[in-house]
C-alpha cells in the first residue's frame, strides 16, 4: 500500500472489545452473558442507523444507555446492573496486540488517529484509561451531527490534514463501516477478528487482517 500519509482507526470493535463490559460482570450476568452483549451491541448500532435516517440525532452515549435499557429488558438483567454496565463501557479493554502495534507505527511518522461514532469525552477517556495516548487525533462524529456510515463522517480527517482520500488507510472490524469508508474513496482494510462474512456493500476491501499486528504486513 502506497502513498499513504495516515492511518485512521474505528474504536469500537477495532480497537476496543465492545464485550469486555458485559464480560467483566459475567458472573453476575450469568451464561447469557454473550449473547446479551452482542444484542446490546446490534441494537446500539441500529438506533444509529435509524436516528441518521431519521434525522433525530441522540449523541453516542445517550444511544447507548439507550439500547442497554431494552437489551436488559430483553434478556432480564438486573436493572441496578446499569449504572455498573454503563462505567464499564466507558473504560473498555483494548485488543491484546493494539497498543504495540500502535507505537510502531507511530515511530514510522504516520498521522495516527481515531474516527468513531462515541463523543469526544468518551474516546478520551478510552484512550487515557488505556495508556494509548499516541494518537495525532481523536475526530468524533459529534463534528458534523451524523453516524457513520455517512460520508460526512469521512470528510471529517481528509479536510484536517489536507489530503487525498487515497492517501488515507482507514481500518475497522465492522463490515459496513469497511464498505462506508471505501466507498467514499480510503483504503479500507478490514479487520476481520471473527472469520466472518463480509456484506454485499458495492465494495471488496483489497486488504483483510484478523488483527491490527498484521498491518505491520502491509503499510
Amino acid at each position: 500500500m502506497k502513498n499513504i500519509k495516515a492511518i485512521i482507526f474505528d474504536a469500537y470493535g477495532t480497537l476496543f472489545d465492545v464485550n469486555s463490559a458485559a464480560e467483566k460482570c459475567k458472573d453476575k450476568i450469568g451464561s447469557k452473558w454473550e449473547n446479551f452483549s452482542n444484542y446490546w451491541r446490534t441494537t446500539q448500532l441500529e438506533y444509529t442507523w435509524l436516528r441518521s435516517l431519521m434525522k433525530r440525532h441522540k449523541d453516542f452515549w445517550k444511544i447507548t444507555e439507550d439500547s442497554l435499557d431494552k437489551s436488559m429488558k430483553v434478556f432480564n438483567i438486573n436493572p441496578n446492573m446499569k449504572s455498573e454496565l454503563l462505567d464499564l463501557y466507558k473504560i473498555l479493554s483494548p485488543y491484546p496486540e493494539v497498543k504495540e502495534t500502535l507505537q510502531l507505527l507511530k515511530k514510522k511518522n504516520y498521522k495516527l488517529s481515531i474516527l468513531s461514532n462515541g463523543t469526544p469525552s468518551l474516546l478520551n477517556e478510552l484512550v487515557s484509561s488505556n495508556n494509548l495516548e499516541v494518537f495525532d487525533d481523536i475526530f468524533s462524529v459529534e463534528e458534523v451531527g451524523i453516524f457513520k456510515p455517512d460520508s460526512k463522517v469521512y470528510d471529517i480527517p481528509v479536510k484536517k490534514y489536507k489530503i487525498e482520500k487515497s492517501e488515507v488507510a482507514f481500518l475497522s472490524a465492522n463490515t459496513w463501516d469497511v464498505s462506508g469508508g471505501g466507498n467514499y474513496g480510503f483504503n479500507a482494510i478490514w479487520v476481520n477478528r471473527n472469520n466472518i462474512i463480509f456484506d454485499n456493500l458495492d465494495y471488496s476491501p483489497e486488504n483483510q487482517i484478523n488483527n491490527l499486528k498484521h498491518l505491520l504486513d502491509i503499510i
